[in-house]
């Protein structure tokens, strides 16, 4: 245990080292961020114009509707893509060339969202600012509000909309240069590690009537907590609080996930928090107790870099 921690130190550290790096995200997807049913879609589509992307498109879906087709808003918003029917007359199209405009078809839905996306952009390419933050801005308030506030316009809701997707896109997105490490990582692994040796308890959040015990999700959720980042409760929603570093390159404080689906990220089933040397600490299963663990097993899907912004973007019910 002492020999771990020693590499936490070291390692945190060095990550102090890298503060000057660079966050970026590419126009390819993160691995396993999109559901594989969806994948081939999602990158084939938000590549129709140059204002999307598909890490942009991806956040859109999973902020509408968490990847669920078949869900209905109280505002009677439909499917995967979260259509109003009205909307849907008018922009949804038959992206699989089935003869069929189906509203809750996702090979016509994605298709869809992209499609009225770019038909936005096109609206307001001309005005000033960024097109992509404009495109957005229209999608939530309308092209006229936008052209006529000349950007993204002074309404809270619709702010808040721009910043949030465009947050989520960090986490879809393949980083393509160094990601950030985070000032908030040590804190949370000090808060894991004070915890080792408490028993694990199935729905566990550390509450005094719990006797301080938690599940997986609940110790992560906790330890981040504890130095002001909010978390969801599950780990396939923390899985979208931020970029996704590589293997080679993780940094103690990383959530590190596992899964028996390699290729789908709401499939994950545990996390832990990494420390470093290959260790994390997480608290593993019913009779064991929150300790270190190796984290290079066959079922080991894929890490990120918790974001306060990140954070902040997701949303409370997917």
């Amino acid at each position: 245990m002492g020999f771990v921690m020693l590499l936490v130190v070291g390692v945190y550290l060095v990550a102090g080292n890298l503060l000057g790096g660079v966050a970026s995200g590419g126009r390819g997807l993160a691995k396993g961020a999109v559901p594989a049913a969806y994948t081939s879609l999602v990158q084939k589509w938000g590549n129709l114009c140059p204002a999307l992307s598909p890490a942009l498109l991806a956040a859109q879906l999973y902020q509408e509707s968490g990847w669920n087709p078949t869900v209905v808003s109280p505002a009677d918003a439909r499917g995967i893509a979260q259509f109003i029917p009205s909307t849907w007359a008018t922009h949804g199209i038959d992206g699989n060339g089935d003869g069929k405009r189906d509203i809750w078809d996702p090979d016509d839905a994605i298709p869809s969202a992209a499609s009225y996306d770019c038909e936005l952009a096109k609206y307001v390419k001309d005005v000033p600012g960024n097109v992509s933050d404009n495109m957005l801005a229209a999608y939530n308030a309308g092209a006229y509000r936008v052209i006529r506030a000349g950007g993204v316009p002074a309404i809270s809701e619709t702010q808040n909309y721009v910043q949030r997707i465009r947050s989520l896109e960090k986490s879809f997105a393949a980083p393509v240069t160094r990601i950030d490490p985070t000032r908030q990582a040590a804190g949370a692994i000090a808060f894991a590690q004070s915890r080792l040796g408490t028993p694990y308890l199935w729905g566990g959040e550390g509450t005094a009537a719990q006797g301080g015990r938690f599940d997986c999700s609940g110790l992560t959720k906790a330890a981040y907590e504890k130095v002001g980042i909010s978390l969801p409760r599950v780990a396939n929603d923390q899985y979208n609080a931020g970029p996704h570093p590589s293997r080679d390159q993780l940094l103690p404080g990383d959530l590190v996930f596992f899964s028996d689906d390699l290729t789908d990220s709401r499939a994950i089933r545990h996390v832990g928090i990494y420390v470093g040397g290959g260790y994390m600490i997480d608290a593993p299963r019913t009779g064991a107790v929150i300790r270190f663990d190796p984290i290079d097993t066959p079922d080991y899907f894929g890490a990120t870099r918790v974001t306060e912004d990140g954070a902040k973007a997701l949303p409370t019910s997917v």
